[in-house]
């Protein structure tokens, strides 16, 4: 039992937990073997597109600064973790990139969308 803020009332938890009034539970609508397909497809090319962000940074044909400025403009890259952006620069691994994220006050969890423009400017700032 859960008790309703509204009506001071104690509810059953199914109903507390969004449950429809009729007592049915929503189902996730089936997909067709082509929309799954497409889907998979889709999130292997993001995920493609990030790793290739990542690499670029890596091997040096990509600074900090423009992978930041790529990532921004590109909805698939911007949900790059700037944890593991950190972590592909070299140099950088597990115990620098948390210092860096600390000292920043970014999120460990923080994507790069994520971020507020004086967090990215700071982060562009320690690497130019």
């Amino acid at each position: 039992m859960v008790l309703n803020c509204e009506s001071d009332e104690w509810l059953p938890a199914s109903d507390a937990r969004g449950g429809r009034e009729d007592g049915n539970i929503m189902t996730i609508p089936q997909l067709s073997k082509e929309q799954l397909e497409a889907a998979r497809a889709a999130a292997t090319a993001a995920r493609r597109a990030r790793a290739e962000l990542k690499t670029q940074v890596k091997s040096g044909q990509l600074s900090l600064h423009e992978a930041l400025n790529k990532a921004s403009s590109d909805d698939t890259l911007s949900r790059v973790k700037v944890v593991d952006l950190l972590r592909s620069l070299p140099r950088v691994g597990v115990t620098r990139s948390a210092l860096i994220m600390e000292n920043l006050d970014i999120a460990a969890n923080r994507r790069i969308r994520g971020l507020g423009r004086h967090q990215v400017e700071r982060l562009k700032e320690m690497f130019s």
